[in-house]
């Protein structure tokens, strides 16, 4: 088994002061089945490499260790030693432990910024699931690559391997990768070599506290690192819930009043661009849980209404919101849910007049922007298009908000009034669109509406 996490940027050989793991000194520590080696095969001021390779006993594996009553863990034939598994994840909380924390002491201003960083983890088990790869490392915000092979060259017939290579770039903070890889690693494998008990669920509550009960997959990666036990899944499921609402709470005490506001006067906004464009079918694209849609099924004017959205979770959400169990039939043909990425090409957003994209774009990693253009511009094409995203500027008047800060944990960036502007405007001539801005929500004289908004029209 092999990890490596590579560092580009400044200062890249202070990963070492990161890690705790001295650059100039390989270092081996022992495990319960084996023992893991730390050593850099790659130290430069442009880039820097830590490589953490585990040799695991099969003998242990298969036979109990020399002295012990007990029996092997796993058959006398099996792929556990060759594998990312629970026992990299076990590795990378025994020798990262520290760096998990985002305790670096002198370099803790290094360690609390997101970095250049790029993760490949070496022979993961992923059966006939790969799609839900990108599915899941591409809201933490990386761009995944991922290496298959043949099962035997020698029979090409048996076909793919259920092994690939997976490695993931994105600017992340370095214990955020160390916590995501932790636990997503036995998502694909499911086959941990111990116990999963409840104190499994408040192991992955603590590693995922950051980033699970937002993701769109929480469901998914809950059920698997859980090893599908219904029971610790559902107890996991319910305090991710209960924490999401007490956030909420908490944010909501603090400003509630001015963001219902915004959020009123910009789907407000939307509303109108929409009903403005003479459209009698309309798509939501990035629905969520169906703010937009319970406006839009109000208005006669559409007659055909969908919403679309990559998470399945969320799509539940919009349909107990718009009371769809109980709608008439009438309603029920006007309006169709379905869940899809917006990035990959879709004949389901085709035949629509107009196309709504409201705060959805920031959510995308930036290398994925050119994939989301072509699905949206150049096959969708639909006459009109109405889409929102934050005015970056306006940040400076939210208080508690730091400097350089997104509004939202999972947004991957946010525009500047010109940054958004020359993009939109370089989209609409690619595309033989035009488009005309605006700004939504209260106005500052210097830093603009803290939403802004483009009608693209053929």
């Amino acid at each position: 088994m092999l990890l490596t996490i590579a560092y580009a940027g400044q200062q890249t050989q202070n990963l070492g002061y990161l890690l705790f793991k001295n650059p100039y000194r390989p270092q081996t520590v022992g495990l319960s089945h084996g023992k893991a080696h730390v050593f850099y095969p790659e130290v430069s001021d442009v880039r820097t490499t830590a490589a953490l390779l585990l040799d695991i006993d099969p003998i242990d594996l298969a036979r109990g260790k020399a002295g012990s009553s007990g029996g092997g863990l796993f058959d006398y034939v099996n792929d556990r030693p060759y594998v990312a598994s629970s026992f990299l994840s076990n590795a990378i909380s025994r020798v990262y432990g520290t760096a998990m924390t985002g305790r670096a002491d002198a370099h803790q201003a290094l360690s609390n910024m997101p970095l250049d960083l790029e993760a490949s983890i070496t022979m993961l088990p992923c059966r006939g699931e790969r799609d839900m790869l990108a599915r899941v490392f591409e809201p933490l915000g990386y761009s995944v690559g991922i290496e298959t092979f043949v099962s035997d060259e020698c029979f090409p017939a048996w076909g793919e391997s259920r092994y690939v290579n997976l490695t993931i770039h994105g600017q992340v903070r370095l214990r955020d990768l160390l916590k995501h890889i932790y636990v997503l690693i036995p998502v694909f494998d499911r086959q941990k070599h111990y116990w999963i008990g409840a104190d499994e669920v408040d192991k992955l509550l603590r590693v995922g506290e950051d980033w699970l009960s937002s993701h769109p997959e929480k469901g998914y990666i809950t059920a698997r690192y859980l090893g599908r036990r219904c029971p610790l899944i559902n107890l996991a499921l319910a305090r991710l819930t209960e924490a999401e609402a007490a956030e909420a709470d908490e944010d909501a005490a603090e400003s509630k009043e001015k963001r219902l506001n915004l959020n009123t006067q910009r789907l407000g906004g939307v509303v109108a661009a929409l009903k403005g464009s003479g459209a009698a079918s309309v798509i939501d694209l990035g629905c969520g849980e169906g703010n937009l849609l319970r406006l839009l099924i109000k208005e006669k004017q559409f007659t055909r209404i969908a919403g679309a959205d990559v998470s399945s979770q969320a799509l539940g959400w919009a349909a107990e919101r718009l009371h769809l169990d109980t709608a008439s039939d009438r309603l029920r043909e006007r309006l169709q849910l379905f869940q899809a990425s917006l990035t990959y090409k879709d004949a389901r957003f085709e035949g629509y007049d107009v196309a709504a994209v409201v705060e959805v774009i920031e959510h995308l990693d930036p290398s994925r922007l050119s994939a989301f253009e072509k699905v949206l511009f150049a096959y969708a094409r639909p006459k009109a298009i109405v889409l929102t995203t934050p005015n970056r500027e306006y940040n400076a008047k939210y208080e508690g908000l730091s400097d350089g800060a997104l509004r939202h944990g999972d947004h991957r960036f946010e525009w500047t009034r010109t940054e958004f502007r020359a993009w939109a405007t370089e989209v609409a001539e690619r595309h033989e669109y035009r488009v005309q801005f605006s700004e939504l929500g209260e106005s500052d004289a210097e830093l603009g509406a803290p939403t802004q908004m483009g009608v693209f029209s053929l």
